[in-house]
């Protein structure tokens, strides 16, 4: 993780706060693909170093999440 930018570390912050909610609403529920998401949005600020990637990553689990419960 780059310390030297904020914006990477309070993204990191915000994006393992979201993970961490999509974790706990997975297990609870029994769903793997939120408990999946959690856990890749809790790691993707931890190995990676570019803040396009980071929002990149969230945004496609996200987006996919968002697509399979309008899917049904």
């Amino acid at each position: 993780m780059d310390l030297d930018h904020p914006a990477v570390l309070f993204s990191g912050l915000i994006l393992g706060a979201v993970g961490m909610g999509f974790f706990i609403y997975g297990k609870k529920q029994g769903r793997i693909d939120c408990l999946a998401v959690g856990v890749v949005l809790s790691v993707v600020p931890l190995v990676a170093h570019s803040l396009l990637v980071i929002w990149g990553v969230a945004a496609a689990c996200c987006g996919g999440i968002y697509a399979q419960s309008r899917a049904g």
